[in-house]
């Protein structure tokens, strides 16, 4: 293993000698740096040098051809000096290669969720439209806050609503945060934990009247997907979410005590919903109807099941965009199926403590959403029963001169 003090001349004759595969030289102006050249002509700068533990490690820095030996040298002592304070570098570079690109990760996680997240299909969605065109090729580490700041507005510019490009933000933060937890090397930190979402406005929710129900109804009487008159009236009779009715098992139901389990609802725990007259109805209905289906479909333990598959729809937004449109409603969402189930509850009477358990809240301010209805419902009853008493406490009739300007008095004016 020669050693010399490396000039730009000397470097010339540094070859590897013919029958042998490569030879190392070590230069003795600059601790660790050495030349390494091969039969093949070809040379390469190292650094060697032992880390924490003692043990020796070799470094590469980069083809002789590309780096000079003055600039080798600077870098080799750069190194040096941070090996000095615990650093190792080629254990650095050993991670950097382990670090996964955005689409491995992607991939990871989808295996991962679809086992525990009810909701993984949008998820997929929304990586296979937006994120994988966008970071697929990137490793997990050069992902940075910017990226993700011009993703997430670049989506409002692209005319989606705030609810929709903060989709997008919610689930990076939640693979972030998994990466994170799972130590996946070379990532030290979440580059989306500063980024804010944007405001929603979730104050206006659109409940459905008696007449706008009545024509809903008989839209999807009308549908093509024979099984929408079922499941659109059992949404509106249980205040259910879509994905949960969806789902919904026989074994699910007990109709002795009519209620329906959901084993596993939004926020994660089971929940009970009661099975009113109609509900029952509802569902006599339905066992007749998959009675008729030929096996062994008629035998499926889904309750809301595809006619063609005996499985739980995936999607049924095609039909119900054709029935919202016939009825003349193209701009009510499903999910405002949930919230009309919840002002029909308030609206005759019912407490919002009762809306908070049947629809499955596990945060009051969920339900706090509907207290303006609950509101109105007690002043409709306050007029009710001022109306029932007529003329007999009516308030009095006080003569005032025609010039007053005001019938108020002056300290009731500030």
């Amino acid at each position: 293993m020669p050693s010399l003090i490396f000039t730009a001349k000397a470097l010339k004759d540094l070859v590897c000698p013919a029958g042998t595969a490569k030879i190392d030289f070590h230069d003795k102006g600059c601790k660790g740096l050495m030349l390494e050249a091969r039969m093949s002509g070809k040379r390469t700068w190292y650094l060697r040098y032992r880390d924490a533990r003692g043990t020796q490690r070799q470094f590469r820095l980069a083809d002789a051809q590309d780096l000079p030996l003055e600039l080798a040298r600077k870098r080799a002592d750069e190194l040096r000096g941070q090996i000095a304070l615990g650093h190792d570098p080629a254990a650095q570079k050993a991670v950097l290669r382990c670090v996964p690109t955005f689409q491995e990760f992607a991939t990871r996680y989808l295996d991962y969720v679809m086992h525990s997240k009810r909701s993984w299909k949008t998820d997929e969605s929304l990586l296979r439209n937006h994120l994988l065109p966008r970071f697929g090729t990137r490793h997990l580490d050069e992902i940075r806050k910017d990226d993700i700041i011009a993703l997430h507005h670049g989506r409002r510019a692209e005319g989606a609503a705030p609810g929709s490009a903060n989709r997008l933000l919610i689930l990076l933060r939640y693979m972030f945060n998994l990466a994170l937890r799972w130590e996946v090397p070379g990532l030290t930190k979440n580059p989306t934990a500063s980024v804010p979402l944007f405001e929603e406005n979730n104050k206006r929710e659109r409940y459905l009247t008696q007449d706008e129900a009545r024509r809903l109804y008989e839209a999807v009487s009308k549908s093509e997907n024979t099984m929408l008159a079922f499941i659109v009236p059992a949404l509106i009779m249980t205040g259910a979410r879509k994905r949960e009715l969806l789902d919904a098992q026989w074994s699910h139901l007990d109709l002795t005590q009519r209620l329906w389990r959901i084993p596993i609802s939004k926020s994660g725990k089971a929940r009970h919903v009661p099975l009113s007259d109609g509900l029952i109805q509802l569902l006599a209905q339905i066992k007749d109807l998959q009675a008729g289906w030929p096996a062994p479909l008629n035998a499926c333990p889904w309750v809301f099941a595809n006619p063609a598959t005996g499985k739980p729809y995936v999607s049924i937004f095609q039909a119900w965009n054709t029935a919202r449109k016939r009825a003349g409603l193209p701009e009510v969402r499903i999910h405002d199926l949930r919230h009309s189930f919840a002002s029909f509850l308030i609206n005759n009477g019912r407490s919002l403590y009762e809306v908070q358990k049947i629809l499955g809240h596990t945060q009051v301010r969920t339900t706090q959403r509907y207290a303006h209805l609950a509101q109105e419902t007690l002043l409709e009853a306050a007029n009710t029963a001022v109306n029932a008493l007529g003329d007999a406490f009516a308030p009095p009739t006080v003569a005032r001169k025609t010039s007053d300007p005001c019938p108020l008095l002056e300290s009731e004016l500030i």
